[in-house]
Parts: structure tokens; C-alpha cells; sequence
């Protein structure tokens, strides 16, 4: 299995955009946020999202540095949130 929270740790975005994230993770509802954010149809496990959402603020990042237009900082943010979030929600042995 790959190391998500390892990943998760090494990402490399501006402070102000992962405090912003980490400020929302209270908010973040796994019901809501997560079908919006990659487009589920039915239950996902953390080890599943994980890795679409990956992909996703990967492609947000990438629209962030080309200076895109299209760029979103809020669902950028709500990306990294659901990371964070759902980082949390695997099991402490595939957290290690």
C-alpha cells in the first residue's frame, strides 16, 4: 500500500494555503464533501479516495503555478481538507 500520510507530509504547497486547509478540517463532512470533490458514486474507503484525491490537487496545483485562469483557491483548499481528512480516517497500521 503507498504511504499516504507520507506523501501527504512531503507535499510542498505555500503555508498559507495548508493553514488555511487544516483550519477547515473540523468542517469537512465525508457524506458531502467527498462525492463533490472526485465525483463518487457510492461509498469510497479512505484507501480509495485517497489516491483520486491525489491526482486532483496535483492537477490544482498544476493549474495554480501555469497561473491558469481557471484556477480555484477555494476548491483547491477543499481538496487538501478531504486529503487531510481522509488521511486520518485509515487505520492506525497504514498510518505508520
Amino acid at each position: 500500500m503507498t504511504d499516504f500520510c507520507r506523501l501527504l507530509a512531503n507535499l510542498k504547497r505555500p503555508r498559507l494555503l495548508i493553514r488555511a486547509a487544516r483550519f477547515g478540517i473540523e468542517d469537512y463532512r465525508r457524506e458531502r464533501d467527498l462525492a463533490r470533490l472526485i465525483n463518487t458514486q457510492g461509498h469510497a474507503t479512505p484507501e480509495t479516495a485517497l489516491p483520486r484525491l491525489f491526482c486532483e490537487e496535483e492537477r490544482m496545483e498544476n493549474t495554480r503555478r501555469a497561473g491558469d485562469l481557471g484556477y480555484s483557491l477555494s476548491r483547491h483548499i477543499e481538496v487538501l481538507i478531504a486529503l487531510m481528512a481522509e488521511a486520518r480516517l485509515l487505520p492506525r497500521d497504514a498510518r505508520a
